[in-house]
């Protein structure tokens, strides 16, 4: 397949990044100093499991690459409609756009705003982050993608996906039901990333903390409860589910959110807690944790916003 990487950071640049690294004909849509370092000195990697120095090609006009097979799409939510207009040169109507994205309504966003191409929801389990221009490190021993359709009719085009991703050194999924996969990470990620942004605080610290703990716990479960009300039953152990998965995080992992509001940047915030509270509202659930952290991170992320205009 013949892949653009849209958004070349933690996300899309790992995974591009190791698919490059295999062979695949990858080039990367990224911007500014990010850009200049790639071009210059190809693609760098530090992670859990070796370093890459991975010469790619690299652009910030979709235009020089023309039509692909696949995207992979991984920019914030926020810039989820903005970017997708901005890509109409590399997708024809085969073109498979794989989302990478925290959330679980941005390839609909995706899909209404290119109007062709197939797009499937992927799931990236991963601690990534941009360090410098050209360098982008991974940490703890989550790398995992998820790949499945939305539509009956698009698992053909899933399942080519993960086939191609197989080819990275990182392990690969195939899922039946796509719209499941999203939630069950996003149920999970929207109480912790929360919760860690509101606190300033790693996973394990929000685990181990009894207070900010109990706080997690009720995020968790108004998340289930959301995504009940919305036709997804995560099952009876999610909230079991939830714990185990913030009490083995890697002792210094924190989430994008924080690490986001941390720097002064704009947040993923209203994809977020924002959505939970939207879908709440909508199905008459009550959510105040999450109406809280929303009220909280939407004003930092309007004030980073203003900031960096």
């Amino acid at each position: 397949m013949k892949i653009a990487v849209v958004g070349a950071g933690g996300v899309g640049g790992y995974f591009g990044g190791m698919l490059a690294h295999a062979g695949a004909d990858v080039t990367f849509l990224a911007r500014g100093e990010h850009l200049r370092a790639i071009r210059e000195r190809g693609l760098r990697l530090t992670t859990s499991h070796g370093d890459y120095a991975i010469p790619v090609p690299a652009t910030d006009d979709p235009a020089e690459i023309g039509p692909v097979d696949l995207v992979l799409f991984c920019v914030k939510s926020q810039d989820t409609e903005q970017a997708a207009r901005a890509i109409g040169p590399l997708v024809h109507d085969d073109t498979v756009i794989l989302s990478l994205q925290n959330g679980v309504d941005n390839e609909d966003k995706i899909a209404a705003t290119l109007g062709r191409g197939v797009v499937l929801a992927g799931v990236a389990r991963i601690e990534a982050a941009i360090v410098e221009p050209g360098v982008v490190m991974q940490g703890g021993s989550l790398r995992n993608v998820e790949v499945g359709p939305l539509r009956p009719e698009d698992r053909p085009a899933a399942a080519r996906v993960y086939q191609e991703l197989q080819r990275g050194d990182f392990p690969v999924k195939l899922v039946e039901d796509g719209r499941h996969a999203l939630w069950d990470k996003f149920y999970f990620l929207v109480a912790i990333a929360g919760t860690t942004a509101l606190a300033r605080a790693t996973i394990r610290e929000v685990a181990q903390w009894p207070p900010l703990r109990a706080v997690y716990v009720d995020a968790l479960r108004e998340a289930v409860a959301v995504a009940k009300a919305d036709g997804m039953d995560l099952g009876p152990d999610a909230i079991e589910r939830g714990l185990r998965n913030a009490d083995h995080a890697h002792p210094t992992m924190r989430t994008s959110l924080e690490r986001d509001l941390s720097r002064g940047r704009p947040l993923e915030v209203d994809a977020l807690n924002g959505a939970i509270v939207r879908l709440a509202e909508r199905h008459g659930v009550a959510a105040p944790v999450h109406r809280c952290i929303y009220a909280v991170l939407s004003l930092a992320s309007e004030r980073a916003t203003r900031s960096n205009e």
